[in-house]
């Protein structure tokens, strides 16, 4: 049998150390114990495997007889939301900073949805911050381009921020609806399962003086937004009957009607 013996120097304990042949040695009790404890460990990972499996199954049969409703809300619950809108810019507000003064920001928004969609802002600053228009309802492929106006508060040290972030951020809310209607704000409030944040917007400042693509795109953007709010307060084209004197409604059928009667009016007198 080999077996070798050392003593500890310290506390002279003597410590054994079996080499492989003393092991074998022994009508591999060794190598069958081995063999014993893997197999159970495979039964015992297979049995764990078996019982998950079982539970997973329940869990979809539990799931097949609720409501469609619950299935689909859970099946949404595993997809990315889509965007309802498109923004641009799609992340930024950019405001000229004029510390002291009123600045006004731009942002693009387009349904990119086959159906109506309302959309609303909000904003953690609603004291010195206002959209123009705060909300509104936009058929499919339609778009306008939103005014934001801010007051700059001065800054305390005196100094200029320029292309920094302000801590004002804005918030874009989407809802889908059935065709056209008035916008009214309580429409999130009575559909808040169904609204969708399409974007949180920072506030970046830009200096007015300094030329920059992006201060570019702003100053058409707003010159873009005040044409359109022009066009809007025109009156329309009227198309309709004409209003003449105090409400008399004449169109071309009694304008004909009116000349024929005169007409026959003239015949008769001169035949008399």
């Amino acid at each position: 049998m080999a077996v070798e013996t050392e003593k500890s120097g310290s506390d002279g304990k003597v410590w054994s150390f079996c080499r492989m042949p003393f092991w074998q040695g022994r009508n591999g009790s060794s190598s069958s114990s081995s063999s014993l404890s893997s197999m159970h460990n495979i039964h015992a990972h297979h049995h764990h495997q078996q019982q998950q499996n079982q539970s997973h199954h329940q869990s979809v049969e539990r799931l097949s007889l609720q409501s469609p409703t619950t299935v689909s809300s859970v099946a949404k619950s595993f997809l990315p939301t889509r965007r309802r809108l498109r923004l641009d810019p799609p992340s930024k507000l950019f405001f000229p900073y004029e510390p002291g003064k009123q600045v006004r920001s731009a942002i693009g928004i387009k349904n990119t949805c086959k159906s109506h969609v309302a959309f609303k802002f909000q904003t953690t600053a609603p004291k010195s911050c206002y959209m123009r228009p705060p909300g509104g309802i936009l058929a499919p492929g339609e778009s306008l381009i939103a005014t934001v106006f801010k007051f700059v508060e001065p800054p305390e040290n005196h100094e200029k921020p320029v292309d920094q972030k302000s801590r004002v951020k804005f918030k874009i809310m989407s809802l889908k609806v059935k065709g056209e209607m008035d916008y009214v704000p309580e429409l999130f409030d009575e559909q808040k399962d169904q609204v969708a944040v399409e974007q949180i917007l920072r506030v970046i400042f830009l200096d007015p003086e300094r030329p920059s693509p992006a201060l570019e795109k702003l100053k058409r953007q707003l010159a873009d937004a005040e044409a359109a709010l022009e066009a809007r307060k025109k009156p329309p084209e009227d198309t309709g009957p004409r209003i003449v004197g105090e409400g008399l409604v004449i169109d071309e059928w009694k304008e004909r009607r009116e000349r024929y009667l005169a007409r026959q009016q003239v015949e008769g007198v001169d035949s008399v």
